[in-house]
C-alpha cells in the first residue's frame, strides 16, 4: 500500500477509464482549476468541476471514446501526486499514444488544482487541432 493519496489518485484514473464520472467528480474541490498545457484545442485553464469535467469529457468525445490512460507509476505525498501515464485515442483515422505527466495539488482529500503535459505538443496538437 502507497501513501493515501496515490491510493486516492489511482481510484480516480481507474474510474476515468471505466466512465465512472461519479467517482471522478467527487475527488475535486467546487473551485478546482485545471491546466492544460501545449498547443491544441483543448489547451487553456479550466476552472470549476464542471469545466474540468467538461475538458475531460472533450477528449472523449473528440475520439468517440477511445481515449485511455494507462497509468504508469503515481508519485504522492501530503500535498502532491504526480501520475506518470500513457495516453492513447484514434481520432479521424489518426492514433495518439503518448507519455504524459499530470500533477495534482491536493488538499483536505480534494485534489484543488492540475496541470497536464504530453511528451510532444505539436503532435498532440495536430491530432486534437
Amino acid at each position: 500500500m502507497g501513501h493515501p493519496n496515490e491510493d486516492f489518485l489511482r481510484r480516480g484514473y481507474d474510474a476515468f477509464n471505466k466512465g465512472d464520472l461519479d467517482t471522478v467528480m467527487s475527488l475535486f474541490s467546487d473551485d478546482v482549476v485545471l491546466h492544460i498545457g501545449g498547443k491544441s484545442q483543448l489547451a487553456g485553464d479550466y476552472k470549476g468541476k464542471q469545466e474540468y469535467i467538461g475538458a475531460l469529457g472533450k477528449l472523449v468525445e473528440l475520439s468517440g471514446g477511445t481515449f485511455k490512460e494507462e497509468v504508469h507509476d503515481i508519485l504522492a505525498n501530503d500535498r502532491h501526486g504526480v501520475a506518470l501515464s500513457t495516453t492513447t485515442a484514434e481520432r479521424d483515422g489518426k492514433r495518439l499514444n503518448q507519455k504524459s505527466l499530470e500533477v495534482h495539488h491536493i488538499d483536505n482529500g480534494k485534489i484543488t488544482e492540475s496541470w497536464a503535459w504530453v511528451e510532444d505538443q505539436d503532435e498532440d496538437a495536430d491530432f486534437w487541432g
